[in-house]
């Protein structure tokens, strides 16, 4: 009997007892590739001794000590180098233990900044259906999927939610996709028209929408004309890449591949590999001066924030991406594993689309592939997908609600940046047969 209150208290799961890179291995002796680095966030693979050692030093220098009274040498080194990654666009960094602290750290902060400024009055955020921004009331409030909403409905903030930009979903047949980007965007206009110019805090959203949809990419021009609309109304913008970012597409930032930079960026997963927990807000010079020079103090603050241990994995694993130059290994294998994909599902019967960047792909499945028909809603395909394909020695990140929260199906791939082309073979062999035997399997 187990005492753990499993997240799932239907299933029995099988006991990891060790990783070896790719690999996480059960008490069986059995073997998964680890097909989506479990929520995106094992980057470096399982048991990086390089890693693994650094936690072991600062453990010997200094276990733990509250950021209420000191700083560490760590914490100061690791907020340096994401300033640097993002060439002193965003230039303090508030570190936490995980991205729902991350995302409700940004709504904080930025609520915080128009107080400090004397716009208290601004009051409402606007995100977008489909998204998924975190599990604590206020980052469950803004996020917009409808089945990770509906328990918790009665005790959720305000929130307002526009469309997504999913071109595969929402683009007309007579639309240019640019003509689709901006007719999607120019919803936060009128949202921000609607509240009132001087209500809304800010605009938030995931750079690449993640779990909820499965590594949907924004069309060209989407964010510029976003940040456009944000500027103009003097609303902030915030983007989440808790799931997307820190290397996951190529780039450490998502958004630097789409010519906007926020005013607040939440990372996680990939920023500490996974080897401990931590996540951090990025906020631009214009809002920490605000505080600065108004109250403070940022009212607001948790236990581990900026763990010494946590950091020390962090920069750890942020230096030995840069030493083994896998930011371009997650290019390459990147469209390696995306040209793959197409070669072998772009004419499965099932498969509706294949997208995303680097080492965050999707796939979106369809009873119908002409019509875009989604599987029953009933049919629980994504919990067959994951448990067929842990059967068969790979995990994958599958998931339901795809469209609009309750219909739609589609499987989120999120490999480890160390993959090689064998790996690559691997992944797509045994998604293949997991693929077909789950969908054999709700068809009987």
């Amino acid at each position: 009997m187990s005492y753990i209150f499993h997240r799932n208290l239907q299933n029995e799961y099988p006991k990891a007892v060790r990783g070896e890179g790719v690999y996480l291995i059960d008490q069986q002796g059995k073997k998964y590739l680890d097909a989506s680095c479990g929520a995106a966030v094992s980057c470096l693979g399982h048991h990086n001794q390089y890693v693994i050692d650094a936690v072991k030093s600062q453990l010997d220098k200094l276990p733990y000590a509250h950021t209420g009274f000191f700083t560490t040498e760590v914490a100061e080194q690791l907020a340096t180098l994401l300033v640097e990654r993002t060439n002193q666009a965003l230039n303090k960094v508030y570190f936490l233990s995980g991205g729902s602290e991350a995302i409700e750290t940004a709504l904080k902060m930025a609520r915080q900044y128009f107080v400090e400024i004397g716009q208290p009055q601004r009051q409402y955020f606007i995100s977008r259906r489909q998204s998924y921004h975190g599990n604590t009331i206020t980052a469950l409030s803004v996020g917009g999927h409808f089945g990770r909403r509906q328990v918790y409905q009665p005790i959720l903030n305000r929130s307002h939610h526009i469309s997504p930009c999913y071109a595969y979903r929402g683009r007309n047949e007579n639309e240019t996709e640019q003509e689709y980007g901006l007719r999607v965007a120019n919803e936060l206009e009128q949202s921000i028209e609607e509240l009132g110019a001087n209500q809304v805090i800010a605009f938030i959203a995931e750079t690449i929408v993640g779990s909820t949809v499965g590594a949907v990419v924004a069309v060209p021009g989407y964010f510029s004309r976003i940040r456009e609309i944000c500027d103009r109304y003097g609303v902030l913008l915030i983007m989440d890449e808790i799931m997307c970012g820190m290397g996951r597409t190529g780039q450490t930032f998502a958004f630097q591949d789409e010519g906007v930079t926020p005013d607040l960026v939440s990372i996680g997963k990939g920023l500490g590999g996974g080897y401990q927990a931590i996540a951090a807000t990025l906020a631009t010079h214009n809002i920490f001066d605000a505080i600065n020079a108004g109250s403070g103090n940022f009212q607001h603050g948790h236990t581990y924030i900026g763990h010494p241990s946590s950091a020390a994995a962090a920069l750890a694993t942020q230096r030995y991406i840069d030493k083994n130059n896998l930011l371009e290994n997650v290019r390459v294998r990147g469209a390696q594993l995306s040209e793959a994909l197409n070669q072998r599902f772009a004419e499965h019967p099932h498969v509706g689309d294949i997208r995303g960047r680097g080492l965050f792909l999707g796939i979106e499945l369809v009873k119908d592939r002409i019509e875009k028909t989604p599987f029953p809603a009933d049919s629980k395909l994504d919990l067959i997908i994951k448990q067929i394909g842990m059967d068969n020695g790979i995990i994958v990140y599958p998931d339901a609600g795809t469209i609009d929260g309750k219909r739609g199906h589609h499987i989120l791939l999120a490999p480890p940046f160390i993959i090689e082309s064998s790996h690559i073979e691997e992944i797509v062999d045994k998604l293949d047969t997991t693929l077909n035997s789950a969908i054999e399997h709700i068809s009987d």
